[in-house]
């Protein structure tokens, strides 16, 4: 399994739009074979702040998302329009 873990801030005022294209990105990504969990967290007191959590059967699976139709419609193209990411981490279990 790999597990990436993304922060995006959006810029201010575009909370909402963001937020809403993270709904269409959840629920597409949800739908891929090798996606194990996809959830996005808004920060409790920083609404600009989104936090992603992703987990993959493997690699492959990850590549697989990165290239898929919506990631390139909706991480590429529209959210750069509305904000940044922060930082991304790749991590795999201990156990």
């Amino acid at each position: 399994m790999v597990v990436l873990a993304v922060t995006w801030m959006a810029k201010t005022g575009r909370e909402t739009e963001v937020a809403g294209i993270f709904s269409k990105l959840t629920e597409e990504s949800r739908k891929e074979p090798g996606c194990v969990f996809y959830q996005v967290h808004q920060h409790k007191t920083d609404s600009r702040r989104f936090f992603v959590y992703e987990q993959y059967t493997d690699d492959a699976a990850l590549e697989a998302h990165r290239s898929a139709p919506h990631f390139l419609q909706y991480v590429k193209k529209e959210l750069p329009k509305l904000g940044e990411r922060v930082e991304g981490n790749l991590y795999v279990p201990i156990n």
